[in-house]
């Protein structure tokens, strides 16, 4: 070997080690960036040595695309459990003590006791504080589900704001990118926003990717709608200023195309948004219309009839029409939306409002033509006994309220008594919510797996770098060797020469 020869090797290995110690010291730099992805100096070997030839990312694209998957599950199924949780806290926690339910087998008890002790001030008292309690939770229970619906579209206008960001985002580094692979400079730095851009985007909405040439990204929802391709697609919504029980909000509009909601506590929505669409749309309304028609019973069950059975008016329950006027006895046999949240107790047997508990036994809330114990019999129980039968008898119920029973024989039967009607209410809010939990736990499990698996193949291990770095010590004191070989060389050369 010539000194030429031996001095374009040193040089050639010293431009090598420095090219290899700058990847590692960037990657160890960027070890806790869990948006980086490794670098690796590719060498190759020819007539002329060793030689850097590429700087390469160790990109997964099957890993990313789980990811992508797991993070979209796991936020939409977080999103919908927060939201069930927040009405759970509203009507009593783990044990549901705020529940209409329990109100109302209190208030049973009560009206029991009243039925026992007729002409105790005492007793009757006792049925109309616990018919308060029950209007109380029913009101209570109504705001806190449409404080859920509102607080749902808020987040819905706040996720959409946020989304058209990060599309906008990513359509600058889509461009980085495919401007520095046209031209054959190293896009590493751009890939890397543009997966962290991805991975924000994924917990937002369903997102599936397709890439063409120069590493252009397409990105298309869950559902098959596009969401970028050369250009961010327009991401529309018009949030609802307030909510009642009668009010539909608004929809996502993804480049023009409504974005469905989930459906079921194991959701099927694909992130966040549509985990809230089906809060907003499908779960708090369902539990709105179960309260419905909890108070929609009530007012009919305790309504009066006059002795000529010509007039039936509301009782001990009443209710306000959206218009503020006194609703009547209710005698259709559909959801009054909004009725359990203008359901009140009579002022009329209310004594602090200057009214007569004694008139719920008698049954003249209503007035004199009401009275069904003209003889004023202090023992008088009929009333009360029809009232408190009336609590366990089966009445007809909404299907659409979600709430019904299962008879073996007929299948579906919707006719069942207003205590068994407000039990299954929670009974199907709670496999609702236990359901959602579960599912949380499997999902946040999955993308732990999906986020374990991507960072093994593409993130930074620290071991493996400082092993990495020491090899390239190695190879730069192997340079040095040659170079202090080749310098005794030149100077034996010199001294012959002179």
């Amino acid at each position: 070997m010539s000194l030429t020869s031996a001095l374009n090797t040193a040089q050639g290995i010293f431009n090598n080690t420095g090219a290899q110690s700058s990847v590692v010291s960037n990657n160890i730099a960027n070890a806790g960036n869990k948006d980086y992805v490794r670098r690796q100096a590719m060498l190759t070997t020819s007539l002329n040595g060793a030689q850097v030839v590429k700087i390469n990312r160790a990109q997964e694209d099957a890993l990313l695309r789980q990811y992508l998957k797991s993070n979209s599950q796991d936020s939409a199924q977080q999103t919908l459990l927060n939201g069930l949780e927040d009405i759970k806290s509203v009507i009593g926690g783990n044990d549901y003590e705020t529940a209409p339910s329990t109100y109302l087998a209190v208030f049973r008890d009560k009206l029991s006791a009243f039925r026992a002790a007729p002409n105790s001030t005492i007793a009757g008292q006792g049925a109309i504080t616990a018919a308060q309690d029950v209007v109380n939770s029913l009101n209570n229970a109504t705001n806190a589900v449409q404080q859920v619906r509102m607080n749902a579209d808020k987040s819905i206008a706040n996720s959409v704001e946020e989304l058209n960001e990060l599309l906008a985002q990513f359509e600058t580094a889509n461009n980085a990118v495919k401007s520095a692979t046209s031209s054959g400079a190293d896009p590493s730095q751009a890939l890397d926003q543009r997966d962290a851009l991805l991975k924000q985007i994924s917990g937002i909405v369903g997102v599936t990717t397709v890439s063409r040439d120069n590493n252009d990204m397409v990105l298309f929802t869950s559902d098959g709608v596009t969401l970028f391709e050369t250009i961010a697609r327009t991401v529309t919504f018009k949030p609802t200023q307030s909510y009642g029980a009668s009010t539909n909000g608004n929809g996502v509009y993804i480049d023009g195309v409504a974005l469905g909601k989930g459906s079921g506590g194991t959701t099927s929505a694909q992130g966040s948004l549509q985990a809230l669409l089906q809060l907003r749309d499908d779960v708090a309304p369902t539990f709105q219309s179960q309260l419905d028609e909890i108070a929609k019973g009530l007012v009919a069950l305790f309504s009066e009839t006059n002795t000529a059975g010509t007039s039936t008016l509301p009782g001990l329950f009443t209710w306000t029409l959206p218009s503020g006027l006194a609703g009547a006895t209710p005698t259709t046999a559909a959801i009054i939306d909004g009725i359990a949240g203008s359901i009140t107790v009579n002022p009329a047997v209310v004594t602090s409002l200057g009214g007569d508990p004694m008139k719920l036994r008698d049954g003249s809330i209503n007035g004199a033509t009401f009275n069904q114990n003209t003889a004023a019999n202090g023992g008088y129980t009929a009333q009360l006994d029809k009232l408190y039968t009336a609590m366990g008898a089966k009445m007809d119920f909404d299907p659409g309220a979600g709430v019904i029973g299962f008879n073996s024989a007929t299948g579906i039967d919707s006719n069942v008594s207003i205590m068994d009607f407000s039990s299954s209410s929670i009974g199907w809010f709670e496999q609702y919510r236990s359901d959602a939990s579960g599912a949380t736990e499997n999902t946040a499990a999955a993308l732990s797996r999906s986020d374990e698996a991507y960072s093994n193949e593409t993130g930074v291990n620290l071991d493996e770098e400082l092993t990495l770095l020491l090899d390239i010590e190695q190879s730069y004191k192997a340079a040095t060797k040659i170079l202090n070989a080749i310098d005794e060389m030149l100077k034996s050369l010199l001294d012959i020469a002179s």
